[in-house]
This record gives structure tokens, C-alpha cells and sequence, in this order.
């Protein structure tokens, strides 16, 4: 029985729903805030200490949370979005916490919410400066690069989104449940 066991206090509790939605309330922006720090500071030593600047003035803040019996329970996932000028929507501060990037949809989920949110409140194109490691992944969601640049001392790519592949929507909350594995059932 003790075999079953091994390892698994080191294994990170993956749960099986999240929640994907605007941050409406002090916990979850605080838990947007910190996990932006940890892995834009932190982690990828991006910035020194924190990463807030004068957009978080006027962005949408949009987070993706564990859930637990339904309720929201921990930020693991952020991106904010702001009108630049009239129609001209962008992205950034994508940022998933490790212990839940290898379940692969929620970045493409907190995208799906920034892009649809922002087509629905007007916009006309879609924006985002997307570190070099990213753009296959953005690729696949329907992404164009429009140039490379440097920001931060580190490669991007200038990228637009298709809108067409991102309906309109005036959703606050999406909901994401991770896929379980099937019992085999024997005979």
C-alpha cells in the first residue's frame, strides 16, 4: 500500500474545473497582482520587483482560478486588455503559474476571454507583444506575426489575433474543465 503513496506529497494538486472571468473582486486582484510578480519577477526576472506600470491603470484585469466544490479558490492564470486608441485592443501579462501550465488550455483559455471580451466591447483588431517562445502556441490560435522586436531586452513578436476565429461576447465568466482520465472497466 505504501508504494501507491510514494511521491505523492511532492505532486501538485491539479483540480479538474477553473473558472476563466473578468477579476471583479480584492482576492482576485491581489491574486492577479502575485502571480503577475511571480512569474514575470520572480520566475522570469523580467522585471525586478514588480511588474505594474501605467496600463494596469486603465486595463480589464481577466483571471483563471482553481476551483474547488465550484467555488474559485486559488489564481493560476492572468492577462489584462486595454483600448489603446479607438477600435485598437491589445493583450499582455499573460501568465499561467508552472504548477498548471502543463494542462495546456488554460493560456489558450484566458486568450479566448481577453480577444472575445475585447471584440465584443469594440474592437477592431487585436494586439500583443508575445515573447519569442510563445508564438508557435500563439500560431495555432489563429495568430499573425507582424514583426519582431525587442522589449525588456528580450525577443518578441508583434501579433495580431484573427478576429473571425474569436466571436463577439459580453461573458464575464467561461468555465474550463480539465479532461479526466476513463476508468477501464473490466469484466
Amino acid at each position: 500500500m505504501s508504494t501507491i503513496l510514494e511521491g505523492m506529497e511532492d505532486r501538485p494538486f491539479i483540480p479538474t474545473e477553473y473558472v476563466v472571468r473578468l477579476a471583479r473582486t480584492p482576492w482576485e486582484r491581489a491574486g492577479y497582482h502575485a502571480l503577475r510578480r511571480e512569474v514575470f519577477c520572480s520566475e522570469q526576472h523580467v522585471f525586478a520587483e514588480d511588474d505594474r506600470d501605467a496600463i494596469d491603470e486603465v486595463a480589464i484585469p481577466i483571471i483563471a482560478a482553481c476551483c474547488m466544490a465550484g467555488m474559485p479558490d486559488r489564481i493560476v492564470g492572468a492577462v489584462r486588455i486595454h483600448e489603446a486608441e479607438p477600435g485598437i485592443w491589445r493583450g499582455s501579462r499573460l501568465a499561467v503559474h508552472a504548477d498548471h501550465r502543463k494542462l495546456g488550455r488554460i493560456g489558450a483559455e484566458l486568450i479566448r476571454m481577453a480577444v472575445s471580451t475585447a471584440h465584443g466591447l469594440g474592437a477592431t483588431r487585436f494586439l500583443a507583444q508575445v515573447q519569442e517562445q510563445n508564438v508557435l502556441f500563439f500560431r495555432r490560435l489563429h495568430w499573425k506575426s507582424l514583426g519582431v522586436i525587442t522589449l525588456h531586452g528580450l525577443p518578441h513578436h508583434d501579433m495580431e489575433a484573427d478576429l473571425s476565429r474569436y466571436p463577439a461576447h459580453g461573458l464575464d465568466q467561461t468555465w474550463l474543465l480539465r479532461p479526466q482520465p476513463r476508468i477501464r472497466q473490466v469484466a
